[in-house]
């Protein structure tokens, strides 16, 4: 005659099915891992894509404040004042006529290289040149601005 009754039995093997295996878990977390690991993969190129997003929206605010210092000033600076000169009163001639500090400081692009400046540009002779070097970091074909 058994002690356990038929209804206690199945509580006690309902209690010892109710977990998960080490098995089961670990078959979640792999296609976990997956799947993240895919989304990292498909994000990557877009993090290039923001990087050159963001040195076209630099490269737009930087040429809106050289205006306004060509509006203030009758010039831009030259390529020796640099865009400094939307930071601090320039040291080198031309001074400024009506200065004012444009910019809290100098941007640097997403790939840490200064903006190259050059009044008049080398690329474009009658206006000046503004550009990052982009990711390379070196004058060439990556190149990415005005």
């Amino acid at each position: 005659m058994s002690l356990i009754t038929p209804c206690r039995q199945s509580k006690n093997k309902s209690f010892r099915e109710s977990g998960y295996t080490l098995f089961e878990i670990m078959l979640v977390l792999g296609i976990i891992s997956v799947l993240v690991g895919a989304a990292i993969y498909s994000l990557a190129g877009n993090i290039d894509v923001a990087k050159e997003q963001r040195v076209t929206s630099d490269i737009q605010a930087i040429s809106m404040q050289l205006r306004t210092y060509e509006m203030l000033n009758f010039r831009k600076p030259t390529t020796e004042q640099g865009l400094e000169a939307l930071v601090q009163f320039p040291s080198s001639d031309p001074k400024p006529i009506h200065w004012k500090k444009l910019m809290e400081s100098v941007p640097v692009d997403p790939w840490g290289n200064r903006y190259i400046y050059r009044n008049p540009g080398k690329y474009h002779p009658d206006s000046y040149d503004l550009y990052s070097l982009g990711p390379q970091g070196k004058e060439g074909e990556g190149n990415i601005g005005r």
